[in-house]
């Protein structure tokens, strides 16, 4: 069922895509979706379940590993209740499974401030209440599937209706839309069906250069992961400490029954020896990162030699920060600011609950403050929280800006409070605006727009479009102006020039006189320009 739902959305993940509100670059909820499923297939492929209730909890455990996005962490909250349901289950009734179904949506609505009608969680609870109203009278699960399935389609085509956005887009919801196509790969499993990835996927749009750095920088040469069928109760800190001496990057996903571990280490051979004392090992994997590491960039050809990158500080900080952005001219801006530990993300690559995690764990602190800097890896980053034993802070950033003007606004704080209160405060004043490309046709709210015609957002709500960036532009300043802002910042894009940035720079100023503007290569990928007001 697992392997057939994760096939299913990678058939069907640009579909989902195209259902997003607008044509922005971003919006990869069926990329999102399907990344995040196939790493519970990848984590099932991995081991051999002995029971119904293992099985579960395996797929919901890696899927919040590998959640991404908010389509990717409500999927995995889903599962997340439906497995904890049926964790002492070597089967299920049909009352069993619709009630884990339930439970499934209990958790995630639990999970979500403030739910909307008309998405995901509308579907998947009108879903789960026709399978609990058809487990009264039907026994056998596949029915009882086929029904919910039914009332998800029904529920999905209604989703237009509840959400007053997408009424104005003409579409329903994408996430909803990848769930029911995940429920139906999963009854076509239980009839027998096997769905084929019509796909290999995607390649990744950005390669890391590797000739940047020499083999012997890598301080642990190898990376070694394990699941451990546990079977003693031996305290999982024990096993932290262990580590801790012999490695970094540290992983610890503690699933009662399962533990998963991932580690950087020189020593393999002991990290796996005290595995045993918690339990069989299931699975193994160790890769030698030097031997990689020389692979890759021997493949670099005609890549030119740049310098070594130094080593990160190892010492302990009262309190430490990561930041989620894409862009080198961005990453120079946070690491200037304090940032510890920079992770490469955001529009058009969401990283994952474990990405953060990684981060989280490998920061020089017991209190980690994480900035997402984007609305959809706001979810994911929460996520880490009961993951690990250090105290972690989200800053609901939503933008680059609002993630430096909370960095900006912690200067001569002391205190982790007074710099959580600074931060919250500092994020509210800022207001961002975005140019990119649409990436096809679209008509919303009335307005029609162009595949490759550039699109001005502000806030995510869309206020212009046209054949350019200058066609764009005195709309974003005309309405920035009306903010009196202070401080205006322009973040230019991996894809603008120098001339345009000027003319964009001089529009702005014109727009607002009294505003102070500073003009930063950000180099980001997608958008073209992120300006901020303040």
């Amino acid at each position: 069922m697992v392997t057939n739902a994760a096939a299913a959305i990678e058939n069907h993940k640009q579909e989902v895509n195209d259902l997003n509100v607008f044509p922005v670059p971003d919006g990869d909820t069926g990329i999102n979706m399907s990344l995040t499923m196939g790493a519970a297939e990848k984590a099932m492929a991995a081991i051999t379940p002995g029971t119904l209730g293992q099985a579960a909890e395996v797929t919901a455990s890696a899927l919040l590993r590998g959640a991404r996005g908010n389509s990717g962490v409500i999927l995995s909250l889903l599962f997340r209740g439906f497995a904890k349901k049926l964790k002492e289950n070597e089967t299920a009734s049909s009352a069993d499974f619709a009630s884990a179904l339930v439970a499934g949506v209990d958790s995630a609505y639990k999970a979500v401030m403030k739910p909307a009608e008309g998405t995901i969680l509308t579907v998947s609870r009108l879903a789960a209440g026709a399978a609990i109203a058809a487990s009264v009278s039907e026994d056998d699960v596949e029915v009882v599937l086929e029904k919910a399935l039914a009332a998800g389609h029904v529920a999905l085509a209604d989703t237009i209706n509840q959400n007053p956005v997408l009424k104005k887009a003409g579409v329903i919801d994408a996430g909803a839309k990848g769930y029911l196509y995940m429920l139906d790969g999963m009854l076509k499993a239980m009839r027998g069906e096997v769905i084929e990835k019509e796909s290999a996927g995607e390649a990744a749009s950005d390669k890391a250069d590797f000739t940047q750095y020499a083999a012997e920088d890598i301080e642990f040469a190898y990376c070694t992961e394990f699941l451990i069928d546990r079977t003693t109760n031996k305290g999982i800190d024990q096993l932290h400490v262990f580590l801790d001496k012999r490695g970094d990057s540290i992983v610890i996903v503690d699933d009662d029954a399962v533990i998963k571990v991932h580690i950087h280490t020189n020593e393999p051979g002991e990290v796996l020896t005290e595995a045993l004392t918690y339990g069989a090992l299931l699975s193994i994997k160790i890769e030698n990162m030097r031997e990689q590491h020389t692979e890759a960039a021997a493949s670099e050809a005609g890549s030119a030699p740049a310098a070594r990158k130094s080593v990160e500080p190892v010492e302990q900080k009262s309190f430490a920060f990561v930041s989620v952005c894409a862009g080198a001219g961005i990453e120079e801006v946070f690491r200037d600011l304090g940032i510890d530990r920079l992770i490469e993300g955001g529009q058009t690559m969401n990283p994952s609950t474990e990405d953060i995690l990684e981060r989280v764990l490998d920061a020089p602190s017991d209190i980690v403050i994480v900035l997402p800097n984007n609305k959809n890896i706001i979810m994911a980053a929460e996520q880490c929280i009961p993951l690990t034993e250090k105290r972690v802070i989200v800053i609901p950033t939503k933008s680059i800006p609002q993630g430096v003007s909370a960095m900006l606004s912690i200067d001569g704080a002391e205190s982790i409070d007074a710099i959580i209160a600074l931060m919250n405060d500092a994020i509210k004043r800022v207001h961002t605006a975005q140019i990119t490309k649409a990436v096809r046709a679209s008509n919303f709210d009335g307005i029609k727009i162009k595949k490759g015609e550039h699109i001005a957002l502000l806030e995510d709500a869309l206020v212009a479009n046209g054949s350019g960036v200058l066609s764009v532009v005195d709309t974003i300043a005309e309405t920035l102006s009306g903010f009196s802002p202070e401080f205006l910042t322009i973040f230019v894009g991996e894809e603008a020039d120098d001339a345009e940035a000027e003319k964009v720079a001089d529009r702005i100023s014109a727009a607002a006189p009294g505003s102070e503007i500073t003009i930063i290569r950000g180099e980001q990928p997608v958008y073209h320009y992120i300006i901020s007001a303040e």
